[in-house]
């Protein structure tokens, strides 16, 4: 069968699928705001997938973008408590259970704003899920003994952050980032951590163990292969960009759900708008979505695609706004899964998008803070958000170019204070390994440095 032409009901028989019925597909009781539905937010009927045995809201909260506030001493930012407790009631209220956090979201403050949040609900009201992010200590230089006894209190002070003593979901975080096999070895067995991390399942203090998966294949079917640990879930990249057109040093969604559903791991999905990118995507793409659906927002579409398929327990966005949070729930209160057609639809458009070659930052900011003060994610987001309005100034002689060089420049200083522009970077590249898209940062900045100085110099 050719793999342009495969259906959406295809692809699930190929995978062993027996439909959407036999899934738990059931009701129970990073976003572009211009492009949201204004209707009423339906209580009540948010889908529940029940393939892990817990009943899990399709909708999953990431934890990883909470609204964050000017810190009162003027040195960085702080989250904006108050603002993730309405978001947290309000997710709560509308059928939302699970939350996933880790201890370097937000500045290292994510778990502590989570566990306030959710600490003022009855605990049998929600799943957390928070991980192991020790890939931070290794790539400190810390090795054997000391990596260990450094992860072991992370991981205990994860209970005290979450106020909680028990972890619904445990991960191993970001696993086939950096230095791959080697890095995935030292973190976990070398160290001796996946050994006691797997005792603490067995002493329930974990009811879930998984991993989140960026970079190395050989990573993944290692772990599904070779590890010898059971998995009860694996949390993975999947959109219809990255569905077959992953790029950097990500796999194919395709490949990563394939081998997931062939051994019944559930899937637990991250990244289902790419940072924000799917959202705010080329005019051109924009106005296919609005001829099909005027009243639905662009990111409805992504949404829709993670959630339609069988092996998916829950789609985490990351929900800034009420607004985003309200759009996603009115996509999953109940889902509409993707038809035949659509399911084509979107293949074809992922590959229109590959026109419009943006850099894929997805704003999780793992390549933060720089030691030299550039504010990397903000300097590649307004490049890709001239390139999708069609801003990028390439030749003094087109018809806008006046037009698309004033908005290119303007918009840099309004978005990027100048003294954390791309001209400040030295090339260090110490962001390079924890970007788990694989961008080379300094060469991406170097790039648009040269750029925005062309554009400077020449005037129409």
């Amino acid at each position: 069968m050719d793999k342009k032409d495969i259906t959406r009901r295809d692809f699930f028989k190929l995978m062993g699928a027996t439909g959407l019925a036999a899934t738990g597909l059931v009701a129970s009781s990073g976003q572009d705001d211009s492009h949201t539905n204004a209707t009423t937010v339906p209580t009540g009927t948010m889908n529940r997938r029940t393939l892990t045995g817990d009943s899990v809201s399709l909708l999953g909260y990431g934890c990883m973008r909470w609204p964050m506030l000017p810190a009162p001493d003027g040195k960085g930012e702080m989250v904006d408590q108050d603002a993730v407790n309405k978001l947290v009631d309000y997710a709560l209220a509308h059928g939302v259970n699970y939350f996933d956090t880790a201890p370097p979201y937000c500045q290292g403050q994510s778990e502590e704003a989570t566990g306030i949040a959710l600490s003022r609900h009855p605990r049998d009201t929600y799943y957390i899920a928070t991980k192991m992010s020790n890939h931070h200590l290794y790539g400190a230089g810390l090795r054997g003994k000391e990596l260990y006894d450094a992860s072991v209190k992370m991981y205990q002070d994860s209970f005290k952050h979450l106020r909680t003593d028990y972890f619904d979901y445990y991960l191993f975080h970001i696993l086939g980032s950096g230095a791959g096999m080697e890095e995935m070895r030292g973190r976990l067995y070398d160290s001796g951590v996946a050994d006691y991390i797997l005792k603490e399942r067995e002493a329930g203090r974990i009811r879930k163990l998984g991993f989140s998966f960026h970079g190395d294949v050989r990573v993944f079917d290692y772990m599904l292969q070779e590890s010898g640990i059971q998995w009860d879930f694996v949390q993975i990249q999947l959109n219809y960009l990255d569905w077959r057109h992953a790029s950097g040093r990500n796999v194919n969604a395709e490949y990563l759900y394939g081998e997931l559903t062939k051994r019944g791991i559930p899937a637990v999905i991250m990244e289902p708008l790419l940072g924000g990118r799917l959202s705010k995507v080329h005019d051109h793409v924009v106005a296919k979505f609005k001829q099909r659906e005027p009243e639905n927002s662009v990111a409805s579409w992504a949404f829709r695609f993670a959630g339609s398929f069988p092996n998916v327990l829950t789609v985490l966005s990351g929900m800034t706004y009420m607004e985003h949070l309200q759009d996603n729930l009115r996509t999953y209160s109940p889902l509409h899964p993707l038809s035949d057609e659509e399911f084509v639809f979107l293949q074809e458009t992922a590959e229109l998008m590959m026109q419009y070659q943006t850099i894929p930052c997805n704003d999780c900011k793992y390549c933060m803070p720089c030691p030299y003060g550039l504010d990397i994610p903000a300097v590649l987001l307004h490049y890709n958000k001239c390139i999708n309005e069609g801003n990028m100034p390439r030749n003094v002689q087109d018809e806008n170019y006046r037009k698309a060089r004033r908005a290119f420049l303007v918009g840099y200083d309004r978005s990027v204070p100048r003294l954390r522009q791309a001209s400040h970077g030295i090339g260090c590249a110490q962001c390079n390994p924890h970007c788990p898209q694989g961008i080379d940062i300094p060469k991406e900045m170097q790039r648009i440095d040269h750029f925005v100085e062309m554009l400077k110099q020449q005037k129409a």
